[in-house]
């Protein structure tokens, strides 16, 4: 059995359906209404800022079989995936090599798919074009713990493939504090010198998980455009992983683009649903433009197969995130790290619908749902 903490440090909810065994392309079986449709997804190169296939966890032949179904399915031009130990204290060579490890598998799984899946180097790869029926994978870190102290091998990494990485996560690391920590200390010197190095290696900075004060340090920092993957909207729900209305317009006045989460940080009582995405996307908008706003689930691709084994599982991992601090003691106990009634593979076309039924214009929608991630990250590769 994994436990809660080691999947507490993985890829969201893929960590949690891979460790529990339920994640496929299957829903829980039960009827729905029919999704929305929106008609220009299928001419549209979206991107989830923050997501995973579970490919990495396993090599079982029916594992894989569904998850390829399911790449088929999302209609995704690109997911951002992590390839690195995030939220450890792992500053030495162990962090370094399993993160190269990460790396040469997914250039691995890549190959070994070619009809399904790409490994997203350049601005040339974010177009339909390139993609066909693909789904590309843009390699990332969440957390420099695979550094150490040593800048140099920013530009290694990014040979293999990396191409974003988030400063922080939870956690203080050597670069600055993660939204965690209370002494909100901040970007410190060494992270001065990291954001240079990853803007002069051509790698986007991600702002995503840290301190307010870490954010608003490594906006300052950067002289190009920058990233908050995954997140939501302090003001609508005032918790530590989330963004101030401020950090959200400095962000927009630097280029930048904030990505809208699914976890329960965008409410603090229940469980958030689609219109809850929504209110988050609809306030960004209204406070930094609708250049700037993305969508990063920071949930698997595939959706979750709720079985029972699958609830009672939840519910012991719900525990232990609140007896870690990440929730708040008196969530409800079947609290979910995925909104359930977007709990489908094309999760952006029916959200992308339920937009344009509120009056966003199309034009508007194919920005949040990947043109914005799209000019920051090919203005940084080039």
């Amino acid at each position: 059995m994994v436990s809660r903490r080691d999947v507490l440090i993985g890829a969201g909810v893929a960590g949690l359906s891979a460790a529990f065994g339920v994640a496929s392309a299957a829903r829980s079986g039960k009827k729905t209404q029919p999704a929305p449709r929106w008609k220009p997804y299928a001419g549209t190169y979206s991107i989830d800022g923050a997501a995973s296939f579970d490919f990495i966890y396993t090599e079982e032949a029916e594992a894989v079989r569904k998850e390829l179904a399911v790449q088929r399915a999302c209609g995704l031009g690109a997911v951002l995936t992590t390839a690195a130990p995030q939220g450890r204290f792992w500053l030495d060579d162990a962090a370094y090599e399993r993160s190269r490890k990460t790396i040469e598998r997914w250039n691995a799984i890549a190959a070994q798919h070619p009809d399904h899946l790409y490994i997203v180097r350049s601005a040339a790869d974010l177009t339909l074009k390139a993609r066909g029926s693909r789904t590309g994978v843009i390699l990332g870190f969440q957390g420099t713990e695979s550094l150490g102290e040593d800048v140099a091998r920013i530009p290694q990494f990014r040979e293999l493939g990396l191409r974003v990485v988030q400063l922080t996560h939870n956690r203080r690391n050597l670069v600055g504090d993660g939204c965690m920590e209370p002494g909100n200390a901040g970007l410190s010197n060494y992270g001065h010198q990291v954001v240079e190095a990853l803007e002069a290696n051509r790698i986007v900075v991600d702002l995503a998980h840290g301190a307010a004060r870490t954010i608003s340090e490594g906006i300052a920092a950067c002289r190009k455009p920058m990233l908050i993957s995954h997140t939501g909207c302090r003001a609508l729900s005032d918790l530590p992983r989330n963004v101030h209305d401020s950090e959200l317009r400095a962000m927009a006045d630097r280029g930048g683009v904030a990505g809208i989460i699914f976890w329960p940080y965008l409410r603090k009582d229940t469980q958030p649903m689609a219109i809850d995405v929504i209110r988050h996307i609809e306030h960004a908008i209204d406070v930094c433009g609708e250049d700037h706003v993305g969508i990063g689930t920071d949930c698997g691709v595939a959706p979750v197969e709720r079985t029972p084994e699958f609830e009672k599982q939840n519910r012991e991992f719900m525990k232990g995130m609140v007896e870690d601090g990440i929730f708040e003691k008196g969530r409800p106990e079947d609290l979910y790290i995925f909104i359930p009634d977007l709990n489908v593979a094309n999760r952006f076309e029916v959200l992308a619908a339920m937009l344009s039924q509120r009056g966003h214009s199309d034009a508007r929608i194919a920005k949040i749902l990947g043109g914005n991630f799209a000019r920051v990250m090919g203005e940084i590769w080039g």
